[in-house]
């Protein structure tokens, strides 16, 4: 017999070893494996079965897993490697049917699916779950139909946040209301929200249990996310929420948000911050990256864990080893995006754009719309910047183009042309590409004009006057450094005795507590607050010089400039940055 017919057993032994099952009793602790009802296994038993399960009668064999009552549980059907898992679901459904059993595992060793046959269609996983797992995953029955029937108003998260609110006399006095409303922050979901919900609840019907929310940047993502989440716990389809993020400052981030909106009914935790009771939880946040470190989400977590995953910034969580923790879990999937990743679209399967037979698989993979069960390039819900614009939301930035000669040859396909004489006296010219635009062409003059421009053109501070608080976008962590205090100096002259080299301040990865630099600029104290009137309370440093720490899910309402004093190749990367600067913002609150 070969190596590889000979380990079909042996890795479905590890498997369910990794994930806490007995075939023999451990101490105190008894075996929660069985091949027969109330018949205790003995290593001669297995032994039996042969390593590729040759020696079985029917080719395979059935393992009743057990729970902490010895009552059987789980029916794992196990196959050779040659044998796809999937051949014999139906006498596995039967089998578990004749031992009252909700769940199958069916395996050949490399291939693994769970099935939950009060849900639907078997889930590939890609180890097996442990006890506790299922146990807590059992206590939720799936009823679509009750979230389907769910009344999703403009006052969801009202009723979760003051439920009695109809009947206090500042709601009911329409004069008093947008006070009230203000005080107690009471967040009313917006006509676009419902609809979102409301598309989510027909996809369900349709039964699909994958979905992809596109909306633009200061559109409500969170909140509407909150309904969603808040949907599922009250239609009993859910018992636990997994929240990913892909930046350490999200995760605060979200949790405040879900704490503020959701906290009467259920409790939000930072993984890392909870690493031994995330359980008592119902919503865990965390990031993507955190989870992928030595395949730590598979030693962490089963994946029964969770009945819903939604993944914040979606575009970013299906790339690269990203995915492996997206598909980890089985259950139910929402992605949120304001710029979806469509790697089908002008796609030619006749005429790829390289020999690799496999291109076709990668875009596949990595296409976000396909990846969350759209077909077609189309979303579960769409909201564009231009339907936020159209319905009052939004505002579409205003641009200003300051494009110097050589930023724009740069940019061109032939790139920026030098003259010059090399070492034997002979004319030469040589092209310089866009990718050296920093190394080779950010001279002090340069960058001298790219910040006079901007300071001349940047809109002030509609109260104070001052310039109005401010991101600029440079090519590298140097550049910024570069930019940072030449936009100081500027500022000096042109505002004398009302800065100490603090108008502009450096926020990269280089920079000791860089992300608590984005949350005083978002709370207005960074460096201090009230420079030119102390009684309004906006930053004293007006200029956040980063490269890429606040180009996704920074919420800042008041920014009111925005510099892109490097090439932006990638339209995603684009978007997101105009993002930063499309919410509005009444400054005289």
């Amino acid at each position: 017999m070969s190596d590889k017919e000979a380990t079909a057993r042996i890795k479905i032994n590890k498997l369910l070893e990794a994930g806490g099952w007995r075939f023999f009793a451990d101490g105190d602790i008894p075996a929660n494996i069985r091949l027969e009802p109330s018949v205790t296994i003995k290593t001669t038993d297995l032994d039996a079965l042969g390593d590729n399960f040759e020696r079985t009668a029917k080719g395979y064999i059935d393992f009743l897993l057990l729970d902490a009552k010895g009552f059987p549980f789980i029916v794992l059907e196990a196959k050779a490697e040659d044998k796809n898992p999937l051949v014999g679901k139906e006498q596995a459904r039967k089998y578990a049917r004749s031992q009252n059993c909700r769940f199958v595992i069916l395996s050949n060793g490399n291939l693994h699916y769970f099935w939950d046959l009060e849900r639907g269609n078997p889930y590939v996983i890609t180890s097996f779950p442990t006890p506790d797992s299922v146990i807590g995953y059992q206590k939720v029955t799936p009823n679509p139909q009750r979230l389907i029937d769910e009344q999703v108003r403009d006052d969801y998260i009202v009723l979760t946040q003051r439920p009695n609110y109809q009947s206090e006399a500042a709601w009911r006095n329409e004069a008093e209301r947008p006070g009230y409303i203000q005080t107690n922050k009471l967040r009313i979901l917006r006509p676009y929200q419902l609809k979102a919900i409301h598309a989510l609840q027909r996809a369900v019907k349709d039964g699909k249990d994958r979905f992809l929310f596109e909306m633009a940047t200061g559109t409500g993502k969170t909140l509407t996310a909150a309904a969603v989440i808040k949907l599922f716990f009250r239609s009993g389809n859910a018992r636990r929420v997994l929240f990913l993020v892909d930046r350490l400052e999200l995760e605060d981030q979200a949790k405040k948000a879900f704490a503020a909106l959701l906290s009467a009914d259920l409790q939000t935790v930072i993984y890392k911050e909870n690493r031994d009771d995330w359980r008592r939880a119902e919503i865990v946040v965390t990031t993507v990256q955190s989870l992928l470190f030595n395949n730590k989400y598979q030693k962490l977590f089963s994946p029964t864990d969770f009945d819903l995953v939604v993944s914040d910034e979606a575009h970013r969580s299906i790339g690269g080893n990203a995915r492996a923790v997206f598909d980890y879990f089985i259950g139910y999937k929402l992605g949120l995006t304001a710029t979806p990743r469509d790697y089908l679209k002008r796609f030619e399967h006749s005429s790829p754009t390289t020999r690799d037979p496999r291109e076709v698989e990668r875009r596949l993979l990595l296409d976000t719309y396909r990846t969350f069960g759209c077909e077609n390039s189309q979303p579960t819900f769409r909201y564009s910047l231009l339907d936020g614009v159209k319905e009052g939301f939004l505002v579409n930035p205003t641009v200003v183009d300051a494009r110097t000669g050589i930023t724009t040859e740069l940019l061109s396909e032939e790139g920026f042309v030098v003259a010059f004489t090399d070492d034997i006296g002979e004319d030469q010219q040589q092209a310089f590409k866009q990718r050296e635009f920093e190394k080779r062409f950010f001279a002090d003059a340069t960058n001298q004009l790219f910040c006079k421009t901007f300071l001349e053109n940047a809109l002030r501070d509609p109260v104070s006057g001052e310039i109005g608080k401010s991101i600029i976008f440079a090519v590298s962590q140097n550049h910024a450094a570069k930019l940072g205090q030449i936009l100081s100096q500027m500022a000096d002259r042109m505002f004398p005795g009302k800065y100490q080299s603090d108008f502009a301040v450096q926020v990269t990865s280089q920079i000791p507590d860089a992300q608590q630099c984005t949350i005083n600029f978002t709370n207005n104290n960074l460096l201090g607050s009230g420079n030119f009137l102390p009684a309004y309370k906006t930053s004293k440093a007006r200029v956040c010089v980063t490269v890429g720490m606040m180009t996704t899910g920074y919420d800042c309402t008041d920014i009111l400039n925005l510099g892109l004093f490097r090439p932006i190749f990638s339209p995603t990367d684009f978007i997101q940055i105009k993002g930063r600067g499309t919410r509005k913002h009444n400054f005289l609150e």
